[in-house]
Parts: structure tokens; C-alpha cells; sequence
């Protein structure tokens, strides 16, 4: 992709990996958009890099979704990179009674049906470009279910599909589809959690763009650093072993809650 002459659209790009993306992507010169649901957040990235260009918006929200795409065609016609970026990961316990239908579905709004509702409303326009590219952001955990964040593991898995899926229907067009493939990042994703991850089981946002925008220059469609080929491999072979180490910090958790 040529990154240089693009104009990206990313959602959820005030922090963590989306915001490490606008500074990658600004290093490369291209045009970035960025969308989030915090309006405070957006005048910070606004503050740090002047040239962005920001929009108010919640992609589990249809009307949202609507509007952002009236407003970003009319005004940024030559958009042709959209990086579905949003997301939320939250540890739950699916036998807590106290979260209602729409709190249990929140994940599934945010992190799945945005991304496709992304993709389908600003597909017909990217389309029409003479180059476009579509970057869906799955997780490792895309490979393994992690029971302390069970809604989270559905839907990275079910971004994969889809986008694999999306891939494939889009192979005879000038559209193309890639997956970026995060192992644990060090983001705000954790900033609630009773208990987070150990540093060093963590990558660093910054490395981690660093290897989606390398990815993306070579035209790479999965976008992923050593540790996701190396847990690739292990849910092969050691399937059952990375279940339950995962498992075994939902015990952790959920003593840690009880004790609260």
C-alpha cells in the first residue's frame, strides 16, 4: 500500500494502538481521520498532532455510523483506508446475574457488529478508489478462547472469519483486506481490571504499529509480530495447555473479587 498518498479513516484512535497508529501513519504522510467516542480525548489527539482531522462518533451505533460516512465522503472524498480499530475487552464472569441483555451485548457491538457495519457502509465508496484497503483489528485470543474475557474471545474470533471471508469476495476487486493481529498489547484495554497481565507477557503499542505498517507496505494480509506465529503453533500443538493457563487466571480473578 502506499501509505504516503492515503487518507485513513481510524476508529478508536485516541489511545492505546489506535493512537500509536495516527503517529506511525503521520510519519508516513498520509491524511488520517480519527473517530472516537470521548470528545476530551479527541481534543487531546487533536493537541498532540494538529493535523489530524477528528469526528465524534460510536461505531456500535448505527445512526453514527450513518453520519460519519456522510460527513467523511463529502468532505474527505479521497478516503481509501479504513482501520477498524474500536474495541472494548472486559473480564466477565458469564455467571454473573447483574449484567443485563444490552451490558453482556456490549462487547459484541463494539468490537463485531461495528467492524462489519464499518465495512459495509463504506465499502461502495472504497470501491470507487483506484487503491483501498480495509484493516480489520483481530487479537491472538482469535486463536484461543480466554475464559477471564469470554465475550472478548467470541468476538476476535468472529472478526477473523470475517474478514478472511471478506477477503476472499473482495479478491477481484482494488479493495484490499488485511488483519492486524495484536498478542497482549499494553493498553488502557486493562486500565480496570482487577488483575493485569504481567509487563512481560505484554508487547508495547509502538512495536506492534510498527509491524502493521511494515506489514501494510509489503501488501502483507496478516499483520501480525513472531509471538502470534509462535501462538499459532502452540493452539496446534498444545491446545489444551494454553486454555488452562488462561483458566487459571480466571480463578485468580474471581478470588480476588470474592476477597474484595
Amino acid at each position: 500500500m502506499d501509505l504516503k498518498n492515503s487518507t485513513v479513516l481510524i476508529t478508536g484512535g485516541t489511545s492505546g494502538i489506535g493512537l500509536e497508529l495516527v503517529k506511525q501513519l503521520t510519519e508516513q504522510g498520509a491524511t488520517i481521520i480519527v473517530t472516537g467516542r470521548n470528545l476530551d480525548a479527541l481534543n487531546e489527539t487533536k493537541r498532540v498532532f494538529p493535523k489530524v482531522h477528528t469526528f465524534q462518533s460510536d461505531v456500535s451505533k448505527l445512526n453514527d455510523i450513518e453520519q460519519l460516512y456522510k460527513d467523511i465522503t463529502q468532505q474527505f472524498p479521497a478516503l481509501n483506508i479504513i482501520i477498524n480499530n474500536a474495541g472494548q475487552m472486559r473480564l466477565i464472569d458469564l455467571q454473573d446475574s447483574s449484567l443485563d441483555l444490552e451490558n453482556i451485548n456490549r462487547e459484541i457491538a463494539t468490537n463485531l457488529s461495528g467492524t462489519i457495519q464499518m465495512v459495509h457502509q463504506f465499502l461502495p465508496h472504497l470501491l470507487t478508489q483506484k487503491s483501498a484497503a480495509i484493516v480489520n483489528v483481530s487479537s491472538g485470543i482469535a486463536f484461543m478462547s480466554y475464559s477471564p474475557a469470554p465475550i472478548y474471545s467470541a468476538t476476535k474470533a468472529g472478526v477473523r472469519a470475517y474478514t478472511q471471508a471478506l477477503r476472499l469476495q473482495l479478491e477481484d476487486t482494488n479493495v484490499k483486506v488485511f488483519e492486524m493481529i495484536p498478542p497482549g498489547v499494553k493498553t488502557n484495554l486493562q486500565n480496570d481490571w482487577i488483575k493485569r497481565p504481567a509487563d512481560s507477557m505484554m508487547m508495547t503499542a509502538d512495536k506492534m504499529v510498527k509491524v502493521a505498517i511494515d506489514g501494510l507496505l509489503k501488501d502483507k494480509k496478516e499483520l501480525k509480530p513472531f509471538a502470534i506465529r509462535v501462538i499459532q503453533i502452540a493452539t496446534k500443538l498444545i491446545p489444551n495447555v494454553l486454555l488452562n493457563f488462561g483458566h487459571r487466571e480466571f480463578k485468580e480473578i474471581k478470588k480476588l473479587k470474592i476477597g474484595k
